[in-house]
């Protein structure tokens, strides 16, 4: 039905009726936390809603096959300037599986700066102690499904 440079719309039937189904390649996120415990997030403009969203590092897989680890590690270092120096897998999430196969692979790392490494331009890094990352879920001013999904797997294994 639609082919678009990262998605694309299937129209499939199904005994209860036609649906449409948005395909996507996949992604990964990294609760990235610091030395000092503070959770890495970031600021950017999120044009579909509209509005200035606080989130996790994530992004989809550059390349089919791309290993999730290796991919959260990526997006980590372009989003944020810091790099893995540990990583454990906590799960995955399916974004809105009531239209979209978009999983997204969710991860918790520790991370140090990279010197000298620049992050992407359009967003803000934002350093938040990982109990107050917590309180902005529960207050309503971080409603990133995958933030909220990847602070809540990681609050028992930090």
């Amino acid at each position: 039905m639609f082919r678009g440079k990262l998605l694309h719309v299937d129209g499939e039937t199904w005994p209860v009726g036609e649906r449409e189904v948005v395909r996507h390649p996949g992604a990964c996120a990294v609760v990235a936390l610091t030395p000092s415990g503070d959770v890495l997030l970031v600021r950017q403009m999120r044009e579909a809603v509209r509005e200035v969203v606080l989130e996790i590092p994530a992004g989809i897989f550059d390349v089919e096959g791309e290993e999730a680890g290796a991919c959260a590690a990526r997006e980590l270092l372009e989003e944020t300037g810091h790099r893995v120096t540990r990583l454990e897998h906590l799960g995955s999430t399916y974004t809105s599986p009531g239209f979209t196969d978009e999983r997204i692979e969710l991860f918790l790392a520790e991370a140090e700066p990279v010197a000298n490494a620049v992050a992407e331009g359009e967003m803000e890094l934002v350093r938040v102690p990982f109990d107050e990352a917590l309180a902005l879920v529960l207050d309503g001013r971080i409603r990133d499904l995958k933030t909220v999904a990847g602070l809540f797997l990681a609050r028992d294994r930090r």
